[in-house]
């Protein structure tokens, strides 16, 4: 028993030095631990900052392939300072342009490597959700179906001058056509994938349903005009937007036409499915909403009947769109055009005209020299295009039309 109190000193003391290790080990882990909490914190703070400022850039900064910014409001229609007939009807009422969105994607290239069967089929979807995902401008399609350059370029870019984002460009050219255009214009990379086209022939109808279902492709297209190279616009921009968006109809002239030219180039062969009631005759230059567009695209009842049986003197192009409009929607259509040409010589083409036909008293005639309704009332504005003008036309038409034009 003497023995064990000399060891009580080195007991306690070893039991002290578990309990001096115990607490500084626990010091430590504090430590440790409250530094880490302080870094951690940091890192977090940072990172939502880091957030919160991408998703501002994101907002102030959106990508190109999003939906377009709002940037300016158009000028609303201006009267035309072209000295009007006294004895002009009213002119339909048009509305301001609504705000615009610039879509950058109008300006990339239009070529691709789908044929006339997968592109048709791809245009003639619809959307079953009626509202748009992004801010919607409704556009007007120009289809300008030509056989190689546009002469009168520069009074087109004039007209488009100022209005981006209303309106898309499409040209559909010969094959063979392969002179550049330059950056800066509107009609720079709007060429889309051609073929060769023959007056009067089924692949005329190709063209044009190539240059639709291209034109579907842009889901803010809502109205699609169909152009030639010898096409001038005889009003504004803002005035001919607004005509053609306002409208709850289709331009297309069809109609009976009793004699030879007309019903004489019905083949019985197109019976039952197109009787010689519904048979029409019409211009080629037509004007439609997206609806009817789609249904001319994705047709593959009556087009193979044409087809197969209208052949000269029967011109699909006078009449397989006025017959299929008269087929599937004649309550829609307003039976005219919109694009003015001379009939009054006799012969399968229209007037042409040259420099010294273009005057004052002419364009004036041109633009309100005929009576029409639009919107239910009476109207003496019911061409907003006219043809055929040839090249040596352009500087007069500027000379004449760009006071109207700035507008």
């Amino acid at each position: 028993m003497g023995n064990e109190h000399p060891q009580l000193p080195m007991v306690s003391l070893f039991f002290n030095s578990k309990l001096v290790l115990r607490y500084g080990f626990h010091l430590l882990s504090f430590v440790v631990g409250l530094s880490l909490g302080i870094t951690i914190g940091f890192y977090v703070k940072s990172s939502l900052f880091s957030l919160q400022d991408d998703a501002i850039s994101f907002i102030t900064h959106p990508s190109a392939a999003g939906p377009p910014l709002l940037v300016t409001q158009p000028p609303t229609p201006a009267p035309s300072p072209l000295p009007q007939p006294s004895s002009a009807s009213a002119s339909p009422s048009l509305s301001p342009l609504p705000d615009v969105t610039l879509a950058s994607r109008d300006k990339l290239t239009l070529m691709h490597s789908m044929d006339d069967n997968e592109l048709f089929w791809r245009a003639s979807m619809v959307s079953r959700v009626q509202q748009f995902p992004y801010k919607h401008v409704p556009k007007v399609a120009f289809m300008f179906l030509v056989k190689g350059p546009i002469p009168l370029a520069p009074l087109w870019e004039l007209f488009f001058k100022g209005h981006e984002g209303f309106y898309s460009i499409y040209v559909h050219p010969h094959p063979s056509y392969n002179a550049s255009v330059l950056e800066n214009s509107v009609f720079h990379g709007r060429r889309i994938p051609s073929k060769a086209v023959e007056w009067g022939r089924a692949t005329m109808i190709d063209a044009e349903r190539r240059l639709l279902a291209n034109a579907l492709m842009d889901f803010s297209n809502e109205r699609f005009v169909l152009l030639s190279e010898t096409c001038i616009p005889l009003f504004n921009f803002t005035t001919a937007y607004s005509y053609m968006i306002n409208s709850n109809q289709n331009f297309i002239a069809s109609y009976d036409d009793p004699r030879k030219v007309g019903r004489g180039r019905y083949n019985p062969q197109m019976s039952p499915a197109i009787n010689i009631s519904q048979w029409r005759k019409g211009s080629q230059w037509f004007e439609v909403d997206r609806k009817l567009a789609v249904d001319i695209v994705s047709d593959n009842k009556y087009y193979p009947i044409f087809k197969e049986h209208c052949h000269a003197p029967c011109y699909m192009d006078e009449h397989y769109i006025p017959t299929l409009t008269n087929i599937l929607a004649p309550e829609k259509n307003s039976n005219r055009t919109i694009t003015w040409v001379d009939w009054s010589k006799s012969g399968p083409h229209p007037e042409r005209f040259i420099r010294q036909d273009v005057t004052l008293g002419f364009l004036n005639q041109t633009r309100f020299g005929t009576n029409c309704t639009y919107g239910g009332n009476p109207s003496s504005m019911c061409f907003l295009f006219a043809r055929k003008f040839v090249s040596n036309t352009l500087q007069p038409l500027l000379l004449l039309l760009s006071p109207d034009f700035s507008h």
